[in-house]
């Protein structure tokens, strides 16, 4: 399990993910999201979830064992690429294949080089009214790649976390 005590000037980054690191990238680029980073998205999106979220990258459960913490009203399904010892689906999320059948918000941080396609699939995988939800760099926001997704699906609202002293 990832300790916390990392990096203190970038409490919501995902620990460790850059191209500029010294070291080798993790395998299936995992890198796990400081389960704090859950408290405030739920601080301005709390009331508008509906009981059912799905965590599709879900790595070792940080963030899902959070939200069941703060909303333990939610119903959370847990799935992931890779068995890593926890109680998830073993699923590939890319291949789901059942467009607007998912009747909830899916809410991850997806391994980043997989970003956009883990956004398009899940914008794809849940109905209208639904949320998704995204841990991502601000850059992911940048790029020619991405601008023929944002102009079919513009993000609806954007929050920026500033890491805290």
């Amino acid at each position: 399990m990832k300790d916390w005590t990392g990096n203190k000037k970038s409490t919501f980054v995902t620990l460790g993910a850059s191209s500029h690191s010294e070291h080798d990238r993790e395998k299936h680029d995992y890198y796990a999201t400081e389960p704090m980073a859950i408290d405030k998205l739920f601080n301005v999106i709390g009331d508008k979830l509906p009981t059912l979220v799905w965590e599709c990258a879900c790595g070792g459960l940080h963030l899902s064992h959070r939200m069941h913490v703060l909303l333990p009203r939610l119903s959370i399904y847990n799935s992931d690429l890779i068995n890593r010892g926890f109680n998830c689906e073993i699923l590939d999320f890319l291949q789901y294949n059942n467009p607007n059948s998912f009747n909830g918000a899916i809410i991850t941080n997806p391994p980043y080089k997989y970003a956009q396609e883990f956004v398009e699939k899940a914008i794809e995988s849940v109905t209208d009214s639904n949320l998704v939800c995204m841990f991502l760099k601000l850059t992911f926001l940048e790029g020619q790649k991405r601008k023929k997704m944002f102009n079919k699906h513009p993000p609806k609202t954007v929050y920026i976390y500033q890491a805290e002293d």
